[in-house]
């Protein structure tokens, strides 16, 4: 059965563009369109999509308020459609926050079509497979969730490394997992799925709620207790080692997996250079990107952690790593900082 696409934005050309690259691919239909939300709302009553995209700078109500006032009074998911400016990545972060599923940069000179048509498909997907019930719950999550003490013997740094990755649902996710933790806690890589532009103001948000320091990687950023290092969106990051040193490479690449940055890639890294000083952690997230990578893990040593299906927006990327046998616990989501840090000094 085909997945039923609304696209909702002023741009006629972006209408154009998006309905060119879902109406070639036999897995959607597009009901139609809208260039602002009030035929939004109709089309959507009378329509009844599967899942819309959405521009958050529209006439006569903006994405941000009418998005909000769809999840109060009709839920569905939501896949934002946005432009690379630092502004409009905030405001991007804010939609994901009031219920938007994915968010996904607006193609242009920046941004091959190419690249985006696959990313607009796997991102749909990925919202059309949501519980909306449970993916609300997320939206409810509690800010500023105070961090747990740390394990006594944490006031003495180790080796460990945090290796960590997530994709849908991760952004709440990640802000669960990450304010758990204590300002010392074990050097921490992550890749989210999430387009170029995004990821450091999601980093900056997160720095502003954690007691570690939060930062979007850069090349030759050194892995040390204390600081989260996020991968730059569209680029592959791994973990390399000189001497006693761990640090970060962040490099240009095709797509691995149809993703940019990967999971798989990180995790492999960590297989290769970390091995026994690893935790892996696999968070919400449609497809198998990570179950490879955390079984190289793994065979290397690691001890690692996957997210439970009842605490999961989309029970996909830990499912692919728990059957493959990758993970040793599968734990809910409020449950994995504790695991982790104990796993670290033991």
């Amino acid at each position: 059965m085909s997945i039923k696409v609304l696209i909702v934005d002023d741009s006629a050309i972006v209408r154009q563009t998006l309905e060119r690259e879902l109406s070639a691919d036999p897995e959607f239909e597009v009901l139609g369109t809208a260039p602002d939300p009030y035929i939004a709302r109709d089309k959507i009553v009378r329509l009844k999509p599967d899942v819309i995209t959405l521009d958050i700078e529209m006439p006569r109500m903006d994405g941000l308020s009418f998005l909000k006032k769809l999840m109060q009074h009709y839920p569905i998911p939501v896949v934002v459609v946005s432009s690379l400016a630092k502004q409009g990545s905030e405001v991007a972060l804010e939609a994901i926050r009031s219920g938007a599923v994915e968010v996904l940069a607006k193609p242009g000179p920046a941004y091959a079509v190419g690249d985006m048509g696959i990313e607009l498909r796997e991102k749909l997907k990925a919202a059309a497979s949501v519980n909306m019930a449970v993916f609300k719950q997320k939206i409810d999550i509690p800010k500023n969730t105070p961090p747990k003490s740390a394990p006594r013997a944490l006031i003495q740094t180790t080796d460990k490394v945090f290796v960590v990755g997530a994709s849908t649902g991760g952004t709440q996710a990640l802000e669960v997992f990450l304010t758990q933790l204590p300002a010392n806690a074990p050097g921490t890589v992550i890749v989210q799925h999430m387009p170029a532009g995004f990821t450091r103001s999601f980093a900056d948000r997160l720095n502003s709620l954690c007691q570690m320091e939060v930062k979007e990687a850069e090349d030759g950023d050194s892995i040390v207790p204390g600081k989260v290092l996020i991968a730059p969106g569209n680029q592959h990051m791994m973990v390399q080692r000189s001497g006693a040193r761990y640090f970060v490479t962040v490099k240009d690449g095709p797509l691995v997996g149809r993703h940019r940055p990967s999971v798989d890639v990180l995790f492999k890294s960590a297989a290769t250079f970390l091995g026994k000083n690893a935790i892996g952690i696999l968070l919400t997230g449609m497809g198998k990107d990570g179950a490879q990578g955390m079984l190289a893990m793994k065979q290397a040593g690691s001890q690692n952690i996957v997210q439970d299906e009842q605490s999961c927006v989309v029970y996909g990327m830990p499912k692919a790593a728990f059957e493959l046998e990758a993970a040793h616990f599968q734990l809910p989501l409020q449950e994995i900082s504790i695991r982790a840090l104990k796993l670290a000094v033991e």
